[in-house]
């Protein structure tokens, strides 16, 4: 009888774009563009972030997507010839059709099987959840999880007042990026490496608090900035919680032991909402780290990203345990337990 198999991550990666807007630039483009000009530091005052990273001209999802994947091939030490499956996981695409994970094959030359994992700002969390249910059966053994976001293309620049920048505050934090993570079979001992637990729960009553509508059936040709670009429609601070109540029930005790870990990433929007997550889920600030506040909201590349970030500050080793929580809009929410 095969030995049981236990996912674990044998690569985890990030990449930036070099070029980095500020706070005060964002402002500039507004008050250039619209009919209101935020006055200065406003915009900085409400999100406590101070820049956002901006793809490279003709650069797409897929191109943030391949470069991330390159690096966690070559920290794996595995060439794309060693992967038997690729899931593209982003709130961003290239194309409606064909999935966005073919292009990224393309690039890099792969001839596994792909396919896309698409939940807002969860779609990294749910591909490791797809992967991991893979390689505990043995259907694969191997798999490459790749994200790319665009964020800054879902900006709002055109405001005629304050009202409307706040329905559009959380475009000014989004911020372009790629990530990839290995995920590969190894033996699930008792206080061996990799994926342990994984919790999700959703609330989808709530899928109107933050949209980006254009593109679909409901406004699939409208070049209008209120289908366009990210909007807040809602009270996304109610929504959480609203699915708080589930989420402890489904994952208190993987919460518990987040709390005892060595890290945990959360995604982050803002620096406002970073705090609400410490006090929702009474998370220890010494055990966080608030990328947000350099990088912006990088969506579903955002949890690898805190992880690189850890690990480059020597936050985390061998043993340790990770946690990774995510909030999407959706509303949903997940958590995945990783011993290092």
């Amino acid at each position: 009888m095969p030995e049981p198999a236990r996912a674990r991550i044998a690569a985890v990666t990030a990449h930036l774009p070099t070029r980095y807007r500020t706070m005060d630039e964002i402002r500039e483009k507004i008050a250039k563009s619209g009919e209101y000009a935020p006055p200065p530091g406003l915009l900085e005052d409400l999100t406590g972030v101070r820049g956002v990273h901006v793809r490279g001209d003709g650069e797409d999802a897929s191109d943030l997507a391949a470069a991330a994947a390159r690096a966690a091939l070559d920290e794996a030490g595995l060439r794309i010839g060693d992967i038997d499956l690729l899931l593209f996981a982003a709130t961003a695409a290239d194309l409606i059709e064909p999935a966005t994970s073919h292009l990224v094959a393309a690039k890099m030359g792969a001839t596994c099987p792909v396919f896309d994992i698409k939940n807002a700002c969860n779609s990294v969390l749910n591909a490791m959840e797809t992967a991991a249910s893979f390689i505990e059966t043995g259907r694969y053994r191997t798999v490459l999880i790749v994200c790319g976001e665009t964020g800054s293309l879902v900006t709002r620049w055109n405001v005629p007042d304050r009202q409307a920048l706040l329905r559009a505050l959380p475009g000014y934090t989004a911020s372009d990026a790629g990530a990839a993570m290995v995920l590969t079979a190894g033996p699930a001992g008792e206080d061996g490496p990799g994926i342990t637990a994984m919790r999700f729960v959703s609330n989808s009553a709530a899928w109107e608090a933050c949209t980006v509508s254009g593109g679909g059936t409901m406004h699939q040709r409208s070049v209008h900035d209120d289908h366009t670009t990210l909007r807040l429609n809602g009270d996304l601070r109610q929504g959480l919680l609203d699915i708080l109540p589930d989420a402890l029930a489904v994952a208190g005790d993987e919460l518990a032991a987040a709390r005892a870990g060595a890290f945990v990433a959360f995604h982050q929007i803002a620096m406002p909402q970073y705090r609400q997550m410490l006090d929702l889920f009474s998370l220890p600030e010494s055990v966080c780290l608030p990328a947000v506040a350099e990088h912006g909201n990088c969506a579903a590349a955002s949890l690898p990203l805190q992880l690189v970030k850890a690990r480059e500050a020597d936050r985390v080793e061998a043993g340790d345990t990770v946690a990774m929580l995510g909030v999407a809009s959706g509303l949903s929410f997940g958590l995945a337990l990783v011993r290092w």
